[in-house]
């Protein structure tokens, strides 16, 4: 399986890790929020000016684009030739970071509308498509069929799949999903996964978000048997050497 990124076609011959990063001071994890540290072998830098965490405060269009002009560019000083994903479900946000800063990917928690499709259609970059409901497989299954129609219609291809863990599920449901993803490979593209610290790790283990990196660790190797291609974490270092762990047990 493989994404139109810039021109470029990226395959997905093993799976990658997407570094989190946060322009917000309130982001459930505190060690996202504005560490623009990340380290080399990364496949693509997501970063978000707007926290999804549930409670978090509503943020207004003009500050999420503020704080996104404030930190944006010293990112990408820092890493000029990486891959940038940005985290919005606001369409008029993604129409700016493409059109002011070349940002590659575009992160939709939202599950999409008819604007943030068409913003994606006009400037062909890469879309991920997030499962943010509840109710389990069913339910996640004919939702994505839908949603893929609508994009394919538009001609939309480069389509990245997010079963949106923690986003309206029961912890019963998040882990039904989990044991059961490889039923997404029907679709014939990309899975992300975005588990990272989540509360899904913290309700089984009665830990907090910063005590949940070994969780994390733990249930990316279980993801990893299921066929994932992105993992989208807090911990990138950590993460590759899961990755890299895994790959080399089940080549001996």
């Amino acid at each position: 399986m493989s994404v139109n990124i810039g021109g470029k076609l990226h395959c997905f011959n093993k799976t990658e890790v997407m570094a989190i990063v946060n322009f917000t001071p309130d982001s459930f994890f505190q060690g996202s929020r504005y560490n623009m540290e990340v380290p080399s072998g990364v496949f693509c830098i997501d970063f978000g000016a707007y926290s999804t965490r549930p409670g978090a405060e509503e943020v207004s269009e003009s500050e999420e684009i503020k704080r996104i002009d404030e930190n944006l560019p010293i990112l990408i000083s820092k890493y000029p030739d990486a891959v940038f994903s940005v985290d919005t479900f606001r369409p008029s946000v993604a129409k700016m970071c493409i059109e002011k800063y070349g940002v590659n990917i575009i992160n939709d928690i939202s599950g999409g509308c008819d604007e943030m499709f068409n913003v994606v259609a006009e400037h062909k970059v890469p879309y991920i498509l997030m499962y943010s409901g509840g109710g389990g497989l069913p339910e996640m299954m004919y939702f994505f069929s839908k949603q893929i129609d609508a994009l394919t219609r538009l001609g939309v291809n480069d389509i990245i799949l997010d079963p949106g863990f923690g986003f309206g599920k029961t912890l019963e449901e998040n882990y039904d999903i989990a044991r059961n993803l490889h039923v997404l490979h029907t679709f014939e593209l990309p899975i992300l996964v975005g588990i990272s610290r989540k509360s899904m790790i913290q309700k089984v283990l009665q830990t907090s978000a910063s005590e949940s990196l070994n969780g994390t660790s733990v249930l990316h190797t279980m993801l990893l048997d299921e066929g994932v291609d992105v993992l989208r974490v807090h911990d990138a270092k950590e993460a590759m050497e899961t990755i890299k762990l895994h790959t080399y047990y089940h080549k001996l």
